[in-house]
Formats: structure tokens, sequence, C-alpha cells
């Protein structure tokens, strides 16, 4: 196998040579002014039980197409919840405690922060779109709107951009 690898990477030094031979030739280039090209590190194959998972999120993901049409089509027009402030107040208690925990692993420089952001993300893009959607016509509609273009969703950019950002850095 180490062969094989050694071989593979001669044949790439080699085609890199043949390069950097092409563009010294080139007008205007000098030999000192090329720079050497480097070969990128390639990305390692994830575990097949990696793999497998990835594929059967994918498969659940499909499957619930079908049934976005059957909510589509046959849920009533409104609705009425026994428990709608539980809801409303366990959100935003998420939110809040997502927030905290993001902040203050941020504010030590811990990585785990970022996903705590990802998740802080999520919840408040769906608090955003609930609140718009269910809001009834009016003020409260307008509240809403507020609510999410004033701190819902620039909060939640602020989440997405920490968790984007750490998660692109090498560790």
């Amino acid at each position: 196998m180490k062969g094989r690898a050694d071989g593979e990477r001669e044949k790439t030094m080699r085609q890199l040579d043949w390069c950097d031979e092409e563009v010294a030739d080139a007008k205007g280039f000098d030999r000192a002014e090329v720079l050497p090209l480097r070969e990128e590190p390639e990305q390692p194959r994830p575990a097949r039980g990696m793999r497998r998972a990835g594929w059967l999120l994918v498969a659940c993901g499909l499957a619930l197409l079908p049934w976005l049409y059957v909510l589509a089509t046959g849920l009533p027009a409104t609705a009425t919840a026994a428990h709608w402030p539980v809801a409303w107040v366990g959100l935003d208690a998420l939110e809040a405690l997502g927030l905290i925990a993001t902040g203050l692993l941020a504010a030590r420089g811990d990585r785990r922060h970022a996903l705590g952001a990802a998740a802080t993300a999520t919840l408040l893009v769906v608090d955003a779109w609930f609140d718009t959607t269910t809001a009834a016509p009016g003020g409260d509609f307008a509240t809403a709107v507020a609510m999410a273009l004033g701190a819902e969703l620039p909060l939640a950019a602020l989440c997405g951009r920490l968790a984007l950002r750490t998660l692109s850095r090498p560790a």
C-alpha cells in the first residue's frame, strides 16, 4: 500500500514540476518567480457507520416529503391548543438557555460554543416563523414581524455566523 501511495505522489510531483516548467517558460516570468505547488491533503473518508447514518437521515427526509402534502391538504385552517402558553414559554426558555450557554462558552474560548450557537440559531428562526405565521392580523402581526426582524433573526444570524466561523477553522 505504501509503495502505491509513493508512486502516486511521485506522479503528482512530476505533474507539478511540469506545470512549474510550463509557467516558468511563459512570457514575463522568471524561474525565481514561480512558487512551488503543494499537494492538498485528502479529507479522510467517514467511517461506515457514519455514512450509513447519513444515508438513513437522507432517506427519512425524503420520506417526509409526501407527509408535507398530507399536512398541507388535511390540517384545519384554525386550531385551539390546550397548552398554548406552555409551548411559547418553553420555546423562549430554550432560546434564553441557548443564548446564555453559547455566550458563556464563547467568552471562555471553548470551541463547543459552536454547537450551542447552531442549536440556538435554529430555535430563533423557528420562533420567528411561528410568531409571524400564528399571529392575529393587525397589531399582533406587526409586533411579531418587528420582533422577528429586530431581534430573533439578527440573533439567529449572529449565532449562525459564530457556529460556521468556528467550525470552518482547524482545531
